[in-house]
């Protein structure tokens, strides 16, 4: 069932949603967020079957249910600020804008996608527009949004940086020594740990020494909080002040999104690890695109033909994107070595 057809079933109107405090929150945002919130979402349920189907290669982690985290971070920066990714960042590519049809394409492997197809679904990039990356390696996103960050208070461009990790890499060192430098020079770093409470097919309790990620943090002397990461305009307050506090020279802030992966952690997993009526407890009670369509619609900021129509204009961009996808060419086999760089160490029968 897509989401279309939730909300068509009346699934927005379910009394187990949680509420959204939307005060403060105008009918704009409320439109923009909702619209790309179920961009994302048709994104990854289109292209979910389309690994299945051989159509996009190397597998797929997908972000439904993680919506909120990425549009309300992202929707709190300027248009010149930079956001890194994981493995896992359809959500963060998306919201960051890069068009649904490039991305689309660059999971296809074609030479319209994003990177000219040498990506895939885990190396999205964009650097004009702001994206400087999602990365296969746990953590590893987070320290080139430090480098980002870094560049931007030497350059003194006033950019801000956000970099996303899991709860997985918040067991990896590389993640704290990347906070630590950050506290220590005081960068425009927005560290962003999106705690779905599972790394891989492990609960993140069963691992995580102390059980708190975000007092962990604070150990290194930022401001660090828990945030409700179903719930998009808290996501976005609590964005929004770390990015003006960055902005003004206040240095880096951790947030911790408590959210969760409504799929498995790729695409074919069979899910052993946790019980269907977990899922479908959270698919109930904590779905971000339905929690905010309930809560803009009982709020008066936007009407159930309003919802309708961003649902429809999301799926027709989706349909849009796999079409162009397919239509577009495979990479020039010619231009394999383009980009490929390497030192010549002078070894052996170098000259």
């Amino acid at each position: 069932m897509t989401i279309l057809d939730r909300q068509s079933a009346g699934g927005a109107s379910s009394p187990e949603l949680a509420p959204l405090d939307l005060t403060g929150v105008d009918r704009g945002q409320a439109e923009s967020w909702l619209a790309s919130m179920s961009l994302i979402r048709q994104f990854e349920t289109v292209a979910e079957p389309l690994v299945m189907a051989g159509k996009i290669p190397g597998g797929m982690h997908s972000a439904i249910g993680q919506e909120a985290t990425a549009v309300g971070v992202i929707s709190a920066l300027a248009e010149g600020d930079i956001v890194t990714g994981t493995h896992r960042s359809h959500h963060v590519t998306l919201a960051k804008g890069l068009p649904p049809r490039e991305v689309m394409a660059e999971l296809y492997g074609k030479a319209t996608g994003s990177l000219g197809g040498r990506g895939g679904h885990m190396h999205l990039a964009d650097v004009g527009r702001g994206h400087f990356g999602s990365n296969g390696i746990v953590g590893a996103g987070l320290g080139l949004a430090l480098g980002a960050a870094l560049g931007s208070s030497v350059g003194h461009r006033g950019q801000v940086a956000v970099g996303f990790f899991g709860d997985g890499a918040a067991n990896i060192g590389r993640v704290w020594e990347y906070v630590n430098l950050a506290v220590v020079w005081q960068l425009p770093l927005v560290v962003v740990c999106e705690n779905n409470l599972y790394a891989v097919e492990t609960p993140y309790a069963q691992v995580t020494g102390g059980g708190d990620i975000a007092a962990r943090a604070r150990g290194f002397g930022l401001p660090a909080e828990k945030v409700d990461g179903q719930d998009v305009a808290a996501m976005h307050r609590a964005a929004a002040a770390a990015v003006q506090r960055a902005r003004a020279g206040g240095g880096p802030t951790f947030i911790e999104s408590l959210t969760y992966r409504l799929g498995g952690h790729d695409v074919g997993d069979r899910e052993t690890y946790r019980t269907r009526e977990e899922v479908e407890r959270w698919r109930a009670a904590q779905d971000p695109v339905l929690r905010l369509a309930a809560a803009a619609q009982l709020a008066g900021l936007l009407s159930a033909d309003d919802v309708a129509a961003a649902l429809a204009a999301a799926e027709k961009a989706v349909a849009e994107a796999v079409e162009y996808a397919e239509a577009s060419p495979f990479p020039d086999p010619g231009t394999l070595l383009t980009g490929v760089t390497a030192t010549d160490l002078r070894i052996r029968s170098n000259p």
